[in-house]
This record gives C-alpha cells, structure tokens and sequence, in this order.
C-alpha cells in the first residue's frame, strides 16, 4: 500500500500542473494554518524561521487537506501546505511536527522566491531540501533525539540506501 501511496503522491505533483486539475478538486478542504495547528507561532523553531514575521506568515498560510496518501508538501504554485489527512491522523505525532518544521522552512524559501523543485538535482542533492533537513535535524537534536531515531525520520520510500546515507552525511547525521 506505501508504494502505491508514494505513486499517486508523485502523479498528484504533477497532475496539479495540468490544465485537468482545475476541473478535479483533489482537496478536501482548504484552512489557514492556524485553523488546524495550534500554538505554532509562540514555537522558537518557527520563529527563528520566519522572525519578526511568524504571526503574519502563518495567518496567511493556507492548509489544503487531501484524501491522498504520502505525507506533506508545499504546493510551488501558490505555496500552500498540502496534508494528507491519513498521515495526520495515523502518522507518528513527532514526525508530523519535524515534517511541519521542514515544510515551514520551504514556505519561507518559496517566499523568498526560491526554486522549492529544481530539477537540476537529485532530491537529496537540491539546495531546499537541504537547507530544510538540516534545521530540522537541529530541532530534532533539540528535543533529544537520537541519530538513531533522526535517522529513522530521514528515511522515506522515495530515498533509496544510498541516497539516505548522502543525505544523512550532508546534514550531519550519523550512523
């Protein structure tokens, strides 16, 4: 089921961009970040993210909930966050919170105007999901974790082996 999950995550990324899109709504329904996730703006993680501006951004950011599996993304066209309402409610609560952290990270670089899915490099090798890996494993050694467990979070069916153990290497997690 997880693989077939991570294929129609992938199909839905790009069926988003077709003209087909606009006719089929895929969301369940659309909130503002506050609406649904409590209290985010008083976190220090999110505040070292978007500073002065953490209250503004998060009233303005949009939550579009999905019925589709995977997990979460920011939407590059108009920089919503889009949940899969299955992984919030089965997913692990602290890997839910490292994945809003991560996300959060991409709605600053999409605000600034950056690339979020250059296809220039590989998933672990693009610019953006490196600099949000590597705040979130900070916020993960916050809170205590283990590179074990850091580790555990990092791996997803879309990063084989190999590329794990690059990604891990660049964000200073170690097995």
């Amino acid at each position: 089921m997880i693989k077939l999950e991570n294929f129609l995550f992938r199909f839905f990324r790009v069926f988003r961009r077709s003209f087909l899109s606009r006719f089929l709504n895929l969301r369940v329904s659309t909130f503002i970040f506050f609406d649904y996730f409590k209290n985010f703006e008083k976190v220090e993680a999110v505040k070292k993210i978007f500073g002065e501006q953490t209250i503004d951004v998060l009233c303005n950011l949009k939550v579009d909930l999905t019925w589709f599996g995977g997990y979460m993304y920011i939407d590059d066209t108009n920089g919503h966050l889009v949940v899969s309402l299955r992984y919030l409610n089965k997913g692990d609560k602290l890997d839910i919170y490292l994945d809003l952290i991560h996300e959060l990270v991409h709605v600053k670089q999409y605000l600034d105007g950056k690339n979020l899915f250059d296809s220039k490099y590989s998933y672990v090798d693009r610019p953006t999901e490196l600099e949000a890996y590597t705040y979130t494993v900070k916020e993960a050694r916050r809170l205590g974790l283990s590179d074990k467990r850091i580790l555990s979070y990092l791996e997803t069916e879309w990063i084989s082996s190999v590329d794990l153990k690059r990604l891990a290497k660049a964000v200073k997690v170690y097995y």
